[in-house]
């Protein structure tokens, strides 16, 4: 294949990865205005792209806490749209809206549309989630190049500790605390929205000693 090939097909394929793109976008976003409580908002939603992360259980004990270098608390409850996870969170003195795209490559990754909004707006958008909320802490752990995000949890949820890491590429090679365990990525059992309605302490003894 001659250079001039090999460039028309690098544009080609960078043109099809874009139109993907923007179409997972324009599907978002017309879910996004599909909720009507949000739509009236107004506030201006920010794209913050591929989320890419992997997700782990974390063993029995404090050793995340003592690594860790910020801690802090977070309320969030999830708003009733078809096509995508539309999340309101508290976190200490700020509030988000934050809008998901369905999962790809098995939970691995999918895009996120993020904005902060005004605590009293988060609050009274609270009031509209389904299910109650999802009552946690989170720890910040740093580990080489990359930071885990360690939420322990509280209410139907306590005895759950899982831990996240957000990866540049899904083939990204990273450090391991100790502290890390068994991987759960795609497991749909522990994603925040599902832990609502089947919660941890309904299924607790499924998972081996280590991690209950």
């Amino acid at each position: 294949m001659s250079e001039k090939s090999k460039l028309n097909r690098a544009r080609r394929e960078a043109q099809q990865e874009k139109q993907a793109k923007k179409v997972v976008e324009i599907n978002i976003l017309e879910s996004y205005t599909a909720c009507g409580d949000l739509y009236h908002l107004g506030c201006s939603c920010v794209m913050s792209g591929l989320e890419i992360e992997r997700k782990f259980l974390v063993r029995k004990g404090d050793a995340f806490k003592r690594a860790a270098f910020s801690c802090s608390r977070i309320r969030q409850g999830y708003m009733n749209c078809a096509d995508a996870t539309v999340r309101v969170r508290l976190r200490d003195d700020k509030a988000y809206l934050t809008i998901k795209s369905r999962s790809l490559d098995g939970g691995l990754s999918r895009y996120e549309f993020e904005t902060e909004i005004q605590s009293d707006e988060a609050l009274q958008l609270l009031k509209l989630c389904r299910g109650g909320l999802i009552d946690k802490s989170r720890y910040l752990v740093r580990s080489g190049r990359h930071t885990f995000e360690v939420d322990e949890f509280y209410g139907d949820n306590e005895g759950l500790v899982m831990a996240e890491v957000e990866l540049e590429s899904a083939d990204e090679e990273f450090e391991k605390p100790e502290f890390i365990g068994m991987e759960v990525t795609g497991d749909k059992r522990f994603y925040n929205s599902h832990l609502l309605v089947n919660p941890f302490s309904s299924w607790r003894d499924t998972l081996p000693e280590e991690y209950r």
